[in-house]
């Protein structure tokens, strides 16, 4: 096996579904510069996710609207000039 092919400056990171406010503790090497303070009282770096299991359609057999029309709209309007 190749050496050093792995990063090496794993921590715990926390992940938050900002749909639905679901958060979940797990190892991770990704860049973040936000903060939160877990159950645990420590402080640790966040990660938020647009949609996890908790949210996707496919593991809640649900549908969820997506406001794209307003996405649409504000786009428009920033560039627009």
């Amino acid at each position: 096996m190749k050496k050093d092919l792995h990063p090496s400056n794993y921590r715990l990171v926390v992940f938050k579904d900002m749909s639905n406010d679901y958060a979940f503790l797990t190892k991770s090497c990704v860049d973040t510069k936000e903060t939160i303070t877990w159950e645990d009282g420590n402080e640790y770096p966040l990660v938020k996710l647009e949609i996890s299991h908790t949210s996707h359609p496919f593991y809640t057999g649900k549908m969820k609207l997506v406001d794209t029309a307003g996405r649409i709209d504000k786009f428009r309007s920033r560039y627009s000039k």
